[in-house]
């Protein structure tokens, strides 16, 4: 940098201006006349004559030579102090120039005199060897002082000529004292942090007010560049450094960039005068001032200065021994002091905030970083850090180390990277302490912190940053490494650059330090490296901490690049070269700073960063599977080294399953072997290590939040993995298709599998090739592994843990659903062991019982509920069908009827109902709900989006009425034509009477609408005498025909009827029969004449007889037989049956004791009559029937392009498909399928178009068509005017709506006040500001008013629960992303519901929503950013913050972690009850309000009676 310039340091050595005439004369002799002449100039001025006694040039000049010789005495006596006195009495001249004391020449010629007087008090700072070190240590801070304070404060009254002199005299006192090797308990060993802070500060006074020369800096370079053996030359070089960065970033970033915080005092170092060009100039002049740091790493170097060597020869080290000087010893810490500065300007211009703590006897460090020193601690001034939107706080650190081995008398103390603050005039104990180097320091322990601070948005790039840091940084970071194969040979031809890149990006050759080149593209590696030799090689391991700092800064570097920003290929392959050294096991400092650095660093889009995965992974099998981590403690915080590894291990698990069989390319290859591993040849091979790393931290990971991280991660590696399967499954299958249908026969695939290792081979082909027992790393065997695992921790360590827990049931939750062959043993195993949690958690004694307590057993049941609806054949197991029952009921009344196998049995009855809270009971009767209603029944006939009935009695009685031959209107409310009963007050029973015309059939038929906590349900009933394969059912009323008779066998026997038989002919008379006469014998005329009469009347009548008989015969003759008119037949059925009391009675309802008023309760009887011509009755049951059966969430998708920081711009970008990626449909695509609003029965993301059809809407939408479902659009067709996406299994629904910026796209909907009807819904104007959310809510609760007056109810749903998923282009983008104005356009209807638990103030606030974000990397994999409320239970799985995934399983982990994240959100509010709860409150509520009233009698009667319709 100055090379073409002269240095000074001849200069300086030639100076003999601090020597006096007196040095001439006898040491006594000139005591004596120092004493005369100093005793008056001392004393007060006469009151005679005021003045000072020497009035003239010569008199000072004399004088002057006088002091000069007084300042070299010894401190025996006060001469040398009143010497020191008089001086800076003089130099009042340029503040005071009426100051009589001061002589008149002097306060003349301020500056003339002050350069002499300098010269003169050089003589002050020469060591004695009498002792009296403190006395003089006094007198040089008070000199120090005072020139501070001049330079500071009076810097315009100095000329160019004194301000050069006071730097050369700071210069030539630095290095009489600071150049030779340190003596424990010297002058310069207790002065040299006031005296380097001193020298720093006026020559950056001086910058500003006169800039020094070239050759000044370059004298300061060379001297300063000998001092570095004193820990205080780097520690105050780290602090002027750190002031003027601050400055610098405010000036070159203004507000972009957040500013480096450092004390006040600091700051008013520069001057406010200082010119824009003169502190950039200053800054990076400063930064050079000491040279290379990287040479504090090579003690060899330090030892060859010019001082040391003299001192070498004056020892009589032949050849010269170094390891002599015992200060060299501290050179460990005195480069991972000067590695500390470096890293935090370079956090500086990352933008990254750092929070410092003073501590006298630890070294704070740096919170993005993992260093300290061996027995390194320092003190360091108090500062505060910058918090800004897009840095996280982090804690300070504190670390502190026993000295290595070699160092083992003492323990060294230095200040750190942190800058102090500038001292007093005079020392403190404090400074006196600092300054120790031998002082004893005892061990501190570690503090938690967060080791992934966010960099600033407006950061710089990663090009320029190593450009003035690089050279530094890459060689510190191979200190004292030896490579077998380094990366670039010496005498390699260096890299021409590329032509096509900026200026800017191309590295420069620069002759020392790091300058702006920062690496010089044709240097090897091992030419950076420092000599080894001398006790450098003895010393090696004791510079891992610097080396660890750089190491870790290189990696916090890159892992800042910006999204489509470019890095030089030098700098990709030194850096890659520096970490795969780095990682090595038997450098665990360097290695846990790498780790620490590196969480996102292989999702940064780093051209080739894949090539370190078998490297990191290599470290992290050092790391996760141990759980103490006993070797890295004193390095790193266990929990923070754990948790960076977990961050890493989440970024590596989509590698094998992405790039499959892709090869990877070794860096390394000598460190794999040496390790007896094999490199590994593809991206697949490193699957299993994995894997089993996955397992191991899991088996060893105590902290909670890191536990969640590894079941997340765990849950996408299976999910993936069972994705990739069914792929790799399916192409075979069309792939061996293809071939037998082209050759006839199937190719020999299992031949080349059989030659292929296992690592290579994917998951269908192991499981053909072991059969039943799948390998570890498929998919059915990582199931079952994790399984096996994590229900044996929920049982034994997790119990407790409210956060892992959770996590841990939200990962059995989603093995469920994972669709892979696996035995069904494992499959009961998992929903045993959820069972025993519940048993286990419920008999916790009372103590332990908590909300987080109860939140673990309602989250398990939960899970239970997702195992039994997706494997209902698991019920049919007689075991496991008891054992879900008996949890049911033990969360039901809190115990169960048997407690152990032979004992005595409990009834239900008689059981005490002692559940462990009202939540834990409303979960298990959810349990029971499902297991009775969902079980094996979903999704119903009417599809997954209404697990209910859709019918409802409006329609039931329109669907007679359009049956009906003549078009009569519709007569009276169609709730008149059935009856209402309810039932233990928990069901509704809506009974029609009317037949539907369905059943051809003649028996009796009734329609039921049941209502209860699982919904609405219709039922068509049909009386059935008979089984239905009888061969009479057709004909239930109809008789056998009887037999046909036979003919006539002969002629009809002609019967004369007798009156009396003939026997009685036989009888003989008797006197008595004689006593009547005959008729004959009585006869006389007139008797005769009657008796004719009579005879013709006879006549008359038998012949009337005989033709009756004969016409009858006639007719028996033509009539069929049987004779219809006198065949005996079975009567018909009732022509109008009352079918509701016949089903009530059937059912055994109607009793007494049913309509019985219970005693000492407030409970109805069990049969209870409703009156629906009561008011409101239609109302309440409108309301009933919109209360949902399952949670409902929504979730809100939006897509931000690269630099878009408006919210409008945003809504407009799904407007077309072609703004938008392709990936982005495909995953709109993936969350759920498109439903069509008005057809849609279910959840649509608002309530006032949810669960509806068109019918209720009275508006006729196109039915959708089977072409494309986006309809040219960029997920636009979906913001909920017309359609949304929506996903429902048996248990939850979700909807996803895409907000747009067109007419009617958002969703806050409003009632104009014209409206009229139903209401039309509109968007707001403006949705920027929280008043906006205030206008919608005052208008969702107009709706609700007007929907309520026309019958259609709103339900309360208890909290809000809504989702963010943000798409973004650039990962920048994140920490701008406008979440307050686009909180405006996802109103999902609840914040202005009567009974909403939602405010405004919530719906405004972004920190109670939950944000996906996922951008797209060049690898084709998927980089995840989760931000949100910071509640416990916020953050669910399997999405984790700073994953990566794949675009296979994308759509589904969303969906996922949404349902999960609305899922703890329900579970943590106090307000939120379960969607049965809330249709048995109202069904209680209804029965109260619309109960009949009816005595027994008149209920009885009303039976009989036909409905008023």
């Amino acid at each position: 940098m100055y090379s073409e310039w002269r240095s000074l340091h001849s200069v300086l050595d030639r100076d003999r201006g601090h020597l006096s005439v007196l040095h001439c004369y006898p040491e006594t002799c000139a005591r004596d006349v120092v004493a005369a002449v100093v005793r008056p100039l001392g004393q007060a001025p006469w009151p005679s004559n005021p003045e000072c006694l020497l009035q003239t040039d010569k008199q000072v000049k004399w004088t002057m030579e006088v002091l000069g010789f007084g300042l070299t005495l010894p401190l025996d006596g006060d001469v040398v102090k009143r010497c020191v006195d008089v001086y800076m009495e003089w130099l009042n001249a340029f503040s005071d120039l009426h100051n009589t004391l001061v002589p008149l020449p002097v306060r003349q010629q301020p500056n003339s005199y002050a350069r002499c007087l300098l010269k003169h008090l050089y003589n002050l700072f020469v060591p004695r060897g009498n002792g009296s070190v403190d006395r003089q240590v006094d007198l040089c801070r008070s000199v120090l002082s005072s020139l501070q304070h001049l330079a500071r404060g009076l810097g315009d009254s100095l000329e160019r000529e004194t301000w050069e002199g006071l730097l050369v005299f700071l210069l030539r006192v630095s290095d009489t004292l600071l150049a030779p090797p340190t003596q424990h308990g010297g002058l310069a060993d207790l002065l040299a942090e006031r005296l380097v802070a001193v020298l720093l500060e006026v020559w950056l006074a001086a910058c500003s007010h006169c800039f020094p020369t070239p050759p000044y800096w370059r004298t300061a370079r060379e001297l300063i560049s000998t001092w570095r053996h004193h820990p205080a030359v780097v520690t105050q070089w780290n602090r002027i450094s750190a002031v003027l960065t601050s400055r610098l970033l405010q000036q070159l970033y203004g507000m972009s960039l957040p500013s480096l915080r450092v004390p006040e005092d600091d700051l008013a170092l520069i001057p406010a005068n200082m010119t824009e060009e003169c502190l950039a100039q200053s800054w990076f002049r400063f930064l050079h001032m000491i040279g290379n740091p990287v040479d504090l790493a090579n003690p060899a170097i330090v030892a060859s200065a010019p001082r040391f060597q003299e001192a070498l020869m004056e020892c009589g080290g032949v050849p010269p021994d170094a390891s002599r000087f015992h200060c060299l010893r501290h050179l460990p810490a005195i480069f991972h002091s000067a590695m500390c500065g470096v890293s935090q300007l370079v956090d500086a211009f990352l933008g990254v905030s750092r929070t410092r703590l003073e501590n006298t006897s630890s070294v704070p460090v740096n919170t993005n970083r993992m260093s300290a020193p061996f027995g390194v601690t320092s003190s360091s001034s108090s500062g505060g850090t910058t918090t800004s939107p897009h840095t996280r706080r982090a804690r300070a650190v504190t670390v502190s180390k026993t000295v290595a081995r070699t160092v083992t008398a003492a323990t060294i103390q230095v200040t750190a990277a942190v800058p102090h603050s500038s001292r007093s005039s005079s020392a403190t104990p404090q400074e006196k302490t600092s300054s120790n180097l031998h002082a004893p320091v005892a061990p501190s322990p570690l503090v938690n912190f967060d080791p992934r601070p966010s960099p600033a948005p407006g950061r710089s790039q990663v090009n320029s940053i190593l450009n003035l840091f690089g050279q530094w940084l890459f060689e510190a970071a191979l200190v004292n490494c030896r490579p077998d194969t380094p990366f670039v040979s010496a005498g390699q031809p260096a890299q021409a650059p590329d032509p096509r890149r900026k200026p800017s990006q191309l590295p420069v050759e620069s002759g020392g330090g790091a300058g702006v080149a920062g690496v010089s593209v044709g240097s090897s590696i091992s030419s950076s490296l420092p000599a080894e030799g001398g006790i450098g090689g003895e010393w090696r391991e004791n510079f891992e901490a610097g080396r660890a700092e750089a190491c870790g800064t290189l990696s916090c570097i890159m892992a800042s690049k910006k999204t489509g920003e470019e890095i030089l290929p030098v700098y990709l392959a030194r850096f890659y070269f520096v970490i795969a050294q780095g990682l090595q096991v038997s450098e665990r400092h360097v290695l846990a700073a790498i780790i620490l650095n590196s969480p996102s660093l292989f999702c940064s889009d780093l051209k080739g960063i894949n090539t370190l995965a078998p490297y990191f992974i290599s470290a992290l099998e050092h790391i996760l599977p141990d759980r103490d981590l006993h070797k890295f403690k004193m390095f790193a915080n266990p929990t923070d080294l754990r948790r960076a590894s977990i961050h890493i291990l989440l970024t590596l698990l989509p590698l094998p399953l992405h790039f499959g069989a892709l090869r990877i390319e070794p860096l390394l290859d000598h460190r794999l072997l040496e390790e007896g591993i094999a490199p590994p040849s593809t991206f697949r091979a490193l699957k299993l290590r994995l894997v089993n790393l996955l397992i191991g931290a899991l088996q060893t990971e105590c902290d909670s939040a890191n536990t969640q991280m590894i079941l997340g991660a765990m849950l996408y590696m299976v999910q993936d993995s069972a994705l990739l399967e069914k792929a790799v499954s399916q192409a075979d299958g069309q792939e061996a298709s293809q071939t037998q249908n082209r050759d006839g026969s199937v190719s020999s695939t299992g031949s080349s599998e059989s030659v292929t290792p296992d690592s290579e081979k994917s998951g269908p082909a192991l499981m053909r090739d072991y059969g039943s027992s799948p390998p570890a790393d498929s998919a059915p065997g990582l199931l079952m592994r994790a399984i096996h695992l994590v229900t044996q921790r929920l049982q034994v360590q997790w119990k407790s843990d409210l956060i892992a827990s959770l996590a841990a049931l939200e990962l059995l939750a989603g093995l469920a659903k994972v669709r892979v062959p696996v035995d069904p043993a494992e499959q009961r195993h998992a929903v045993s062991a959820v069972c025993e949690f519940i048993v286990s958690q419920c008999r916790r004694p009372a103590p332990y019982h908590s909300r987080d307590l109860h939140s673990m057993i309602v989250a398990a049941f939960s899970c239970l509920c997702v195992w039994l609806t997706e494997h209902p054949t698991l019920l049919d197991e007689k075991n496991c069908l008891w054992e879900v029952l008996e949890i049911v009921e033990l969360g039901v009344s809190g115990a169960k009827s048997r407690v152990g196998p032979g004992s005595t049995v409990t009834l239900k009855g008689e059981k005490e109902q002692a559940p462990a809270s009202l939540r834990v009971r409303e979960a298990a009767e959810a349990t029971l709900t499902c297991i009775m209603q969902n079980l094996g029944s979903f999704p119903p006939p009417s599809g997954a989006a209404s697990p209910c009935s859709l019918l409802n009695e409006d329609r039931l009685i329109a669907f007679i009425q359009s049956r009906k031959a003549s078009s009569e209107p519709a007569s009276s409310d169609p709730l008149l034509h059935f009856r209402f009963f309810a039932l233990d007050n928990s069901v509704l029973l809506s009974i029609l009477e009317q037949p539907l015309g369905l059943q051809t059939e003649k028996s009796p038929s009734v329609t039921l609408v049941l209502r209860g906590a699982g919904g609405r349900h219709v039922w068509t009933m049909q009386l059935q005498q008979q089984p239905r394969d009888s061969p009479l059912v057709d004909k239930p009323f109809e008789t056998e025909n009887r037999p046909t008779p036979r003919p006539p066998a002969g002629p009809r026997p002609t019967i004369r009827h007798r009156v009396f038989p003939d026997e009685v002919d036989k009888i003989p008379f008797v006197k008595a029969d004689c006593s009547i006469p005959d008729l004959p014998d009585i006869v006389d005329e007139q008797l005769a004449i009657q008796h004719e009469k009579l005879r013709r009347l006879l006549d008359v009548q038998i012949a009337y007889e005989t033709g009756v008989v004969a016409t009858l015969d006639r007719a028996r003759a033509s009539t069929p037989f049987p004779d219809p008119q006198l065949d005996c037949r079975p009567p018909g059925p009732a022509p109008a049956s009352q079918t509701a009391r016949l089903l009530l009675s059937h059912l055994g309802l109607l009793s007494f004791e049913a309509l019985k008023e219970p005693s000492n309760s407030r409970l109805p009887p069990s049969l209870v009559a409703l009156e629906p011509t009561l008011p409101g009755f239609r109302q309440d049951l409108a309301a009933l029937d919109s209360l949902p059966t399952r949670p409902c969430d929504t979730v809100f998708v939006f897509y931000v392009r690269a630099g878009q920081t408006q919210a409008a711009q945003i809504l407009s970008n799904v407007e077309k498909a072609s703004t938008v990626q392709g990936a982005f449909l495909e995953l709109l695509l993936s969350l759920g399928w498109p439903v069509v609003l008005g057809q849609h029965p279910g959840w649509s993301g608002h309530v006032a178009t949810s669960w509806q059809t068109a019918e209720d809407v009275g508006t006729s939408f196109p039915s959708e068509s089977n072409g494309d479902p986006l309809e040219g659009s960029g997920g636009a067709v979906f913001n909920g005017e017309r359609k949304v996406l929506y996903f429902a299994d048996a248990l939850t629904e979700v909807a996803f709506v895409v907000p747009t910026a067109s007419q009617n796209g958002g969703r806050d909907f409003v009632l104009g006040e014209e409206d009229t009807g139903r209401g039309t819904l509109r968007q707001p104007s403006s949705t920027t500001t929280c008043d906006t959310q205030a206008e919608n809510m005052a208008g969702a609760e107009a709706w609700a008013r007007r929907a309520t007056a026309v019958g259609k109810a709103l339900p309360s749903l208890g909290p809000e629960t809504k989702v963010l998923v943000v798409w973004v282009e650039s990962y920048d983008d994140i920490e701008h992303f406008p979440i307050t104005e686009l909180l405006a356009v996802t109103g999902t209807g609840l914040e202005g519901l009567p009974g909403s638990t939602t405010s405004v103030r919530s719906s405004c606030s972004e920190r109670d929503v939950p944000v996906v974000f996922m951008q797209p990397l060049a690898t084709g994999l998927f980089r995840v950013r989760l931000a949100g409320p910071a509640a416990r239970l916020a953050m669910a799985t399997p999405l984790v913050d700073g994953m990566v995934v794949t675009r296979r399983a994308l759509g589904l982990l969303v969906r996922q972690t949404a349902v999960n994240a609305c899922r703890r959100r329900r579970l943590e509010s106090d307000l939120h009850s379960p969607p049965h709860v809330r249709r048995k409150v109202k069904i209680t509520d209804l029965i109260h309000k619309h109960r009949s009233r009816l005595l027994e009698p008149d209920f009885f009667a009303s039976l009989f009676y036909p409905t008023l319709g």
